[in-house]
């Protein structure tokens, strides 16, 4: 288990399901994330989400203190096959109070440190100006825009060398 200041974060398992499905019907939340997914799609991407690669890793973020669920943040596969994506998603009561920060900065801190990777990529729309500040908060440099299900998407990039 991982833990910031003010959050615990642990692997995702199956009682932590029917918290996150909410995360994917929230249509706040998936604003810039393509929108409500079907509660089919919610369940195989959950079942999926629970038989984790040895590359893929998906953390349910809890308060701390009172163990509320705050969200789930992920390193899985790039679209391009070769690099480590983060994402993130966390219920809008918990949004613009920095636990976004705390958690995706000990994701990165792991991602480099235990996990050994050296490159981590984020994509989020352009137009999620909240999120394009958060990564670059967090270090994350803009690399490239694209055109990616329809719209703009910013690609971010955090690096370190041997």
């Amino acid at each position: 288990m991982l833990e910031s200041n003010r959050c615990s974060i642990r692997q995702f398992k199956h009682s932590d399901w029917e918290e996150v499905a909410e995360l994917f019907k929230n249509s706040t939340v998936r604003k810039y994330l393509g929108g409500i997914r079907s509660e089919e799609s919610i369940q195989t991407l959950l079942e999926e989400m629970l038989q984790q690669e040895n590359k893929s890793y998906y953390w349910i973020i809890r308060e701390k203190y009172t163990d509320r669920f705050v969200g789930l943040v992920s390193l899985d596969s790039y679209h391009d096959g070769i690099n480590t994506e983060i994402s993130y998603q966390l219920l809008p009561e918990w949004w613009n109070k920095g636990l976004a920060t705390e958690v995706i900065t000990e994701v990165l801190l792991l991602s480099f440190n235990k996990l050994k990777l050296t490159k981590i990529m984020a994509e989020t729309q352009s137009a999620n100006k909240a999120s394009c500040r958060l990564l670059e908060k967090v270090g994350m440099r803009l690399e490239r825009t694209l055109i990616r299900f329809g719209k703009e998407q910013s690609v971010y990039t955090f690096e370190v060398s041997d």
